[in-house]
Order: structure tokens, then sequence, then C-alpha cells
């Protein structure tokens, strides 16, 4: 047994006082009047007899109820298997509320479960304690304590949500608006959850300063399919060609799923895919032929049948075609007719050409491909500017002129980096092969095996050969030397040849099922992750080209059922868009500065996170957290009287009503001894 006010029990020195009354009260002599001093010696011992008992029993009665006062007022308390500590306490509850918790738990959801709860841990704490609601939303209302009636206030607001966070996340979340307590508060904080496997990384979590109570909710188990992604083969999507998409449905049951109905809806159009079998716990990959009849953005739509979990049953995503594919040469000299006629006969290309002379170098963004011919040499701020270009997602070509500044050009491509231009050999050299797995040269030709007429070069610089340059030969001579080299950097890539763009020494001008293609391919190519879809609850940005003009002008984002403000930073010549976690439900959302003329469509899903509804037992829970000794494990199936469980795990057993009781008990015993036990 534990006291909270250990210190009154020095209240027990008060037990001498009845000691003293009854040395002093009960031993006073009364006189007593007989007829008959006959009987005098006998009625005198057994009256002192009775009166001694008596007396005995009413001093035993007081000193009884004296000390039930003093244990009463110094607040006992059985302890439990947690430590109970003493002192005012600062609480935290974090109920999961992500799309798990709406699976049932026998009649109810799950989450009703997890309120209920949540409510019953409040009211077992006493008023003056302070209390954290935390749901998986993260919303800043939820960082900090409030009283018992604001934290009940709070429980009932509490909705499904598609914001999905790993416990130990919580946790830190937890003590970090727990330390914002009084110093002499005791933390406590309680995670009440269904415990998915993918989110239960409570391993990770060392800290003993709080102690924490787990509670698990029980679930039926679910069948569940979902389409987990799906992403385009090909970089960038291509206007009256088949653009294969290649989609990934995931059976996340241990059932077999037969017939899985997949269907795509293109703008508003709904085609069907066909059915497929997904065997348990495996991921099938099915490829969607995609024919996009017009430029512009695509809202795109994919969905599958399935029940009960219907959340990740249809998966959002948009594609832009651009309306031309801009390409800019920059040209040492004359300009190239041949390269010039290449381009023509490309039917969404826009040529540029410039010199060296009237660059705008803040135009670069805007294009697809950048190619430099028979530059003698390459000033400092264009060797910048190219680098910087690449990095940010460009494409560059490189044609060096035969009588090249080495060291101008070195430097920009130890900038890359990418191997170097040695020396200038001047002969006859004939390209041998092709790398036809390499998206340039990828599906250009039918017949890969077919003899058709390869690249000659009358001159070519040796290129230097170090593998940390990270460099893949396109096209190579026949001793294995570099002719056409691919580098990437940043988010871009570099490609390098080995010979000036001359006709008079390079004849691949003049091959145009291989240059005509290859300028094509090397355009539309790209290191950048184009995404085509994004998570809710997902700290990604949007990157676009900035449009506004102006601080006046405000981005926005539009669904179907919100429009916001998002966050805006401008860097360089591009918008970043913060979300902050205001994108709530799935769909599509429509950036514009001015209402009616988007810039761009996005597509959002809910997290599949949560559509593997495997949990963590209550078993695999204490090996987690068998090394903390800040864990336990409340079984929360307990449906009676659970908030006088968790009263006596905070609290322990207490006792200080019961020694008010029994110290009523012992007064009322010893008034009756007093009243009805005469020995006169």
């Amino acid at each position: 047994m534990q006291f909270v006010q250990g210190p009154l029990l020095y209240g027990l020195i008060a037990l001498a006082i009845p000691v003293i009354i009854h040395l002093f009260y009960f031993r006073r002599f009364k006189r007593v009047y007989f007829t008959n001093v006959k009987f005098l010696k006998e009625v005198k011992e057994e009256t002192s007899a009775r009166r001694k008992i008596r007396n005995l029993l009413v001093l035993l009665a007081r000193l009884l109820a004296l000390a039930l006062l003093v244990f009463a007022f110094a607040q006992p308390f059985l302890p439990q298997d947690t430590e109970v500590k003493k002192g005012a306490k600062a609480v935290s509850i974090y109920v999961d509320n992500s799309f798990s918790m709406s699976s049932l738990s026998q009649d109810v959801p799950l989450l009703d479960k997890a309120k209920e709860r949540a409510r019953e841990i409040v009211s077992a704490y006493n008023v003056e304690d302070r209390f954290q609601l935390l749901t998986s939303d993260f919303e800043g209302r939820h960082q900090r304590l409030v009283g018992k009636e604001d934290a009940l206030a709070l429980i009932d607001e509490v909705e499904v949500s598609p914001s999905v966070k790993r416990l130990s996340q919580v946790l830190v979340r937890q003590k970090q608006a727990l330390q914002s307590s009084q110093n002499d508060e005791v933390l406590s904080s309680y995670v009440i959850s269904d415990f998915q496997k993918n989110i239960t990384d409570l391993e990770e979590f060392a800290d003993t300063t709080v102690s924490i109570s787990l509670l698990p909710l029980i679930s039926v188990q679910e069948r569940n399919i979902a389409i987990d992604s799906c992403w385009f083969d090909s970089p960038v999507q291509m206007k009256n060609q088949t653009n294969p998409l290649v989609v990934k449905i995931k059976n996340y049951s241990q059932e077999d799923a037969e017939n899985v109905r997949l269907a795509l809806k293109l703008d508003g159009q709904i085609k069907p895919v066909g059915t497929m079998n997904v065997p348990a716990g495996k991921t099938v990959t099915d490829t969607v032929n995609v024919t996009i009849l017009r430029n512009g953005w695509h809202k795109a739509e994919l969905t599958i049948t399935d029940y009960p979990v219907q959340f990740d049953d249809s998966y959002y995503f948009t594609f832009n075609v651009a309306d031309k594919v801009n390409a800019l040469v920059i040209n040492g000299a004359a300009t190239n007719k041949f390269l010039s006629a290449a381009f023509r006969g490309i039917e969404s290309f826009n040529i540029v050409n410039k010199t060296t002379q009237n660059l705008d170098y803040s135009s670069f963004s805007s294009y697809d491909l950048i190619i430099t011919n028979n530059l003698g040499s390459l000033s400092s701020g264009l060797n910048f500017e190219l680098n910087k270009y690449i990095k940010n997602g460009g494409n560059v070509l490189m044609f060096p002129s035969g009588s090249a500044n080495k060291d101008s050009y070195n430097a920009f491509l130890d900038g890359v980096p990418a191997n170097q231009l040695g020396v200038n050999e001047k002969s006859e050299r004939k390209v041998a092969s092709i790398n036809t797995e390499e998206f340039v040269f990828k599906d250009v030709f039918e017949n890969k095996s077919a003899l058709f007429k390869l690249p000659v070069s009358q001159e070519n610089f040796v290129i230097s050969r170090f593998s940390s340059r990270g460099e893949e030969s396109l096209m190579v001579y026949r001793d294995g030397s570099t002719y056409l080299a691919k580098y990437r950097a940043g988010q871009g890539h570099l490609y390098l040849c080995a010979a000036p763009l001359n006709p008079e020494v390079n004849d691949l001008v003049k091959n145009g099922e291989i240059f005509v293609p290859m300028l094509y391919k090397m355009a539309i190519s790209s290191a950048r992750n184009n995404k085509i879809a994004y998570t809710i609850g997902k700290d990604e940005v949007l990157e676009r080209p900035n449009k506004a003009i102006g601080n006046e002008m405000i981005y926005k984002i539009k669904g179907e059922k919100e429009e916001f403000i998002p966050e805006q930073k401008v860097v360089g010549s591009q918008v970043i868009l913060g979300m902050n976690n205001q994108i709530k439900d799935a769909g599509f959302y429509d950036l514009y500065l001015e209402k009616g003329k988007p810039l761009g469509v996005f597509g959002y899903n809910f997290d599949r996170r949560e559509s593997e509804l495997q949990y963590v037992s209550t078993e695999d829970l204490a090996k987690l957290t068998q090394n903390n000794p800040a864990f336990s494990i409340v079984d929360s199936s307990k449906n009676a009287n659970f908030a006088e469980l968790i009263k006596e795990r905070s609290s322990g057993i207490v006792l200080w009503r019961w020694c008010i009781i029994f110290a009523l008990i012992f007064l009322a015993i010893e008034a009756l001894l007093l009243r009805f036990w005469k020995v006169d």
C-alpha cells in the first residue's frame, strides 16, 4: 500500500489522545449506595471486569476510527501492474482515425469504439488534470493541453480521415505536447489504434520519460483488393500514338480474387479494360494502351470492383501532352541546313536558331532540347547556364567544332560531370553499333537486326573513358570507342557527339532513319520523375513554370468540393506550391491564376498504406515493447467498468473512501458501547 499524501501520516500521533482520555476519564471513582454490604465485594469485582472490557473496546474503536481518518487524508492506494506516480497529471490520448478504423468491431466501427474509450480515459482522471487529444491529422489545435470538458468536446469532433501516421511519429508528437506541461506533472500517453503492421514501429521509440499505454482494438478481417499505382512506359506522352500504361493491382487478403474488373475513364469516357485474377497476398501488373487524340491536360481514372473496402478502388492521375516540342540550336557560324530540315520533318517540333551573340539565357527553361552546333568555345556564362539548365531537367546535345577550344569544353564537361574531349583524330571511322536498349533508340526500329547505314566520320575527338562519369554509350565505333554518349546530371541529360556536325566530316545528318528519331527522343527524354499522381497526406510539392506577374496574382487550387490557396514560393522561373494537408478528398484538382484558365491538373489519391488490413496481435505488441519499460498494454476488450480500470492504472486501487466508511463504523460502535453497555 502507498499514500498520495504520506506526510499526513504524522497525524497518527493523535492516537495518544484517546489513550490519555482513557487513562484519566475512566479511572474516576463513582459513589454507589448499597442497602446490604454483604455482596459488595462480588459486585465490585464483577462491575470492574465488565467496565474494563467495555472501556478497552471503546478505546479500540476510538483508536481505529482516528487512525482511519488519518489514513483517509493521506489517501492510501494499492498500485496495480503499472507504476503509479503521484501528483497532477498531463495526459495525451491518440485516437487513430485513419480509414482502417472504419472497419467493424462486432457491430460498431472501430472509430466509435476508440472515441468511447477516449471518453472513458478522460473521465477516469481528476478535474485538475490536463489533456491532449491527437489524431492522424496532426492538427495544430491538437498540439496543446486542455481541460477535461474541452478534451471531451474534441473527442466528439473526431471523424475518419485519409491521413496516415506511423506510431513512432505519433509518440514523438505526444511527447512534444506533454513536455510543454508544468514540470511537476506526471506525463502519460494513450495510443488507441488497430495497430496495422505497416504503421506499428514502436521499437523505434526509445524514450522512457513518458508512461505509454497501448489500447489495441480488434476488427473483423476484411477482404481487400486495391489499385496500388500506375505509370507510363514512356516519360513523355505523345499525341496520335499508343502510350502503354502499366497498372499495378495488389490483393491484401488471404483469399484469391477472381474476375476483378478493371476500367479506365479518360476525359469522361469509360473504356472497359478486362478482368484479371489476383492471387492471395500477391501483386499483378497489367498494361493498358492509351491512345491520345488531342494536346493539353488529360484526366484519367482507373477503377476496379471490390467490396467492402472501397476507398482504394479508384486511382486518379493526370498527364499533359504538349502542343509543341521546342528546340534551340546555338550555332557557332552558319545555320546547319540539314539540322533545320530534320526538325521541319517533325510536325510537333518548333526550332529556333540563334548565335552566341544574341542568346537570352532566361529563356532556356522554355526549351525541351538545346543543341550546340560548331561552337569554337564555351564562354563562362554559357557554361554556367547550360549546366544549370541540365540539372533542372533540360536536355543538351553537343556537337563540338573541329577546331574547338578543348579547355573551355572540358571545363563545362567537368561540371556535368562527363568524360572529356581528347585529341582530334582526322581519320575515317565507322560506327559499328547502336544501343537499341536505351530510351533514345528503343522501339525506333521495327527490325533491330536489319542492315541499315550507320554514320561515318572523317574526324572525331577521342572521348576519355572514366567509369566514374556514368557514361552510357548510344553509338560506338568499331574499336569500341564512343561516337555518341549520354550522361545524366541532376534531372536532365547531356548528349555528347565525338564528331562535329559538319556534313563534310560527319554524315549523321544524312542518315534520316537514325538522325530524325534520335532528335525527337532526345527532346522528350527526361531524368525527372514526371509524376502523374500524388498521395493525400504526404509532404509533396507541385513545381510549375511561374506565370504570375507581380505579387498581386495568387495561385489557387480548386477541387470538386473545395478551393484553397496553397503555400507559394517562386524560385527562378519556377513556382513551388505546398499543399500543407489541405487536400482531404481523392480526385482532380486544378491550378489556376485566373478562374476558368487552368495552368495544370493534378490527381490525388488516398494513401495505400491503409489498404493492408494486417494487424499486430497483442502478443506481438508485447514483444515489440518488451525492451522499453515505459510501454504497457491495456486490454480494451473489457466493456464493463473500463473507466475504473484506467483509474486504477493511473491512481491504483483507491482506499480513502473505505477508510472513511470504516471510521464511521467504529465511531458508531463506540457510541453503541457507551449507550447500551451499562456497567453501573
